[in-house]
C-alpha cells in the first residue's frame, strides 16, 4: 500500500505527477478544517510549498504527522516551534533556487532601472512617434546594498560585481566578506542607490524596510525585494513611490500574495512580477526531486536530505 501524505499546496504539475504515483495523496486546505479523524488517521507526512500556512491549530488536527515537507526554501509560514514542540521535523528545497532567484533579482534591477515595462508600452502605444523615451537610471558602478548576505545574496553580489556595482551588506553579523557591513539598515540604504531584500519572513525581519529606510533610500533610490513580502511595508512603500520620495521598485513577493496593494497596481515606477524568481524549468525540477527526496528518506527511515537548521 502506499503512504498517505496530505497536500495542503498548489504544486507544480512534474511534482503532483510524482507524487500522485508514489503516494496515496489527501488533499487539504491549510485550515485542516474540512478533514475528520478518519481521513488524516495514521498520515505522517504534510507536504506544503514556501507560501503555505502551517499553524499550531492545522497540527492539532493532525496528530499522527512527524514530517512538514516544503517545497520552496522560505518556511517562514510554518509553526516551527509547534513542530518541534511535537517532534515533527521540517524539510525545505534550499541551494537548486539559488542562481535563479538571483538572477532575477539583477533582471529586477535592470528592468526597474531602465523602466522596461513602462518603455515597452511606449512602443507599442505609439507614443515613440510624439518624441524620444525619456532618460532613465543607469545601474553599472552604482551602490548597491543587500538586505541578507545568505545564499541568494551573496550570488546577487557576484552577479552585481560584474556590473561593477560598490557592494554594501545589512544583516546580524558582520561576515568574513570583501564588501562594507552595516550594522544599521537606515544608514545603508542613505548609502546606496540599489537596496536589495534577500532575506527571509517571519517576526524579526517583519516590516524590517519601513517608511525610515525607505525615506533614506530617497527619491533617486530603488528598491527590490526577492525575499519575502512581510519584509517589506507594502502601504508605506506605495506612499513613497507615488510622492516621489523613492525612484522606483521591482517586487516579485508582497505581503498578501496573490493580492497586491491596489496602490501598487496604479503606478508606472514599480515592477510587479508573481512571485516566479525561481520559476524555470530546470529550477522547478530540482526542486520537485529535492521535495521528493526528502519524503522518500523519511519513509524510508534514513537521514533527511534537507531539513531546516536546527538553531533556528
Amino acid at each position: 500500500m502506499k503512504p498517505a501524505v496530505i497536500k495542503i499546496a498548489r504544486l507544480p504539475d512534474m511534482l503532483n505527477e510524482r507524487l500522485y504515483a508514489d503516494y496515496q495523496v489527501v488533499e487539504a486546505s491549510e485550515s485542516g478544517a474540512e478533514l475528520d479523524a478518519e481521513q488524516v488517521k495514521g498520515v505522517r507526512a504534510l507536504v506544503a510549498n514556501g507560501e503555505s500556512k502551517v499553524s499550531a491549530a492545522l497540527l492539532d488536527r493532525l496528530p499522527d504527522v512527524q514530517v512538514i515537507v516544503v517545497f520552496g526554501v522560505g518556511y517562514d509560514g510554518v509553526d516551527v516551534a509547534a513542530a518541534r514542540d511535537r517532534d515533527i521535523r521540517v524539510t525545505h528545497t534550499p541551494d537548486v533556487l539559488t542562481e535563479d532567484v538571483a538572477d532575477f533579482a539583477i533582471t529586477l534591477m535592470l528592468g526597474t532601472a531602465r523602466r522596461i515595462a513602462v518603455a515597452d508600452a511606449f512602443v507599442r502605444q505609439s507614443a515613440w512617434q510624439q518624441g524620444p523615451f525619456p532618460f532613465t537610471r543607469k545601474v553599472s558602478g552604482a551602490r548597491l546594498g543587500i538586505i541578507g548576505l545568505g545564499r541568494i545574496g551573496s550570488a546577487i553580489a557576484q552577479r552585481a560585481e560584474g556590473f561593477g556595482m560598490r557592494i554594501s551588506y545589512h544583516g546580524r553579523r558582520p561576515l568574513d566578506v570583501s564588501y562594507a557591513y552595516h550594522e544599521s539598515l537606515v544608514d545603508m540604504a542613505a548609502a546606496v542607490d540599489f537596496l536589495v531584500v534577500a532575506v527571509g519572513g517571519g517576526a524579526a525581519t517583519h516590516h524590517l524596510v519601513d517608511a525610515q529606510v525607505l525615506a533614506a533610500l530617497g527619491p533617486g533610490g530603488i528598491l527590490i525585494n526577492v525575499g519575502r513580502g512581510s519584509v517589506v511595508d507594502e502601504a508605506a512603500l506605495v506612499q513613497a513611490l507615488a510622492s516621489g520620495q523613492l525612484l522606483g521598485a521591482g517586487l516579485d513577493v508582497f505581503e498578501n500574495e496573490p493580492k497586491p496593494h491596489p496602490g501598487l497596481l496604479e503606478l508606472d515606477n514599480v515592477l510587479l512580477a508573481p512571485h516566479m524568481a525561481s520559476a524555470t524549468w530546470d529550477t522547478r525540477r530540482a526542486m520537485s526531486d529535492l521535495t521528493l527526496a526528502n519524503l522518500t528518506a523519511f519513509f524510508a527511515n534514513e537521514t533527511l536530505p534537507t531539513p531546516i537548521p536546527t538553531s533556528l
